[in-house]
């Protein structure tokens, strides 16, 4: 087995909710995979509040990406 060092500050070790100084590996990438899903939700929110979507309902999201592909087969 091998022993990979990560320095890391002190406000993201808070920021991440890590608990112990020693991670398996498996763990770190639970931890950066929740990370970087945190960052793409929140990517997702910001666009869906720019373009005018976060306050759409389902079923129009729905007629959206249908008349989008009605659009698309009609070319």
């Amino acid at each position: 087995m091998r022993t990979l060092n990560v320095s890391i500050s002190d406000s993201e070790f808070d920021r991440y909710g890590i608990k112990k100084d020693t991670l398996t590996f498996s763990e770190f990438v639970e931890l950066i995979s929740r990370e970087l899903m945190r960052q793409n939700m929140d990517k997702t929110v910001e666009l869906a509040e720019k373009y005018g979507f976060a306050s759409m309902t389902m079923e129009e999201i729905n007629e959206e990406v249908k008349a989008v592909r009605r659009a698309k087969s009609n070319r």
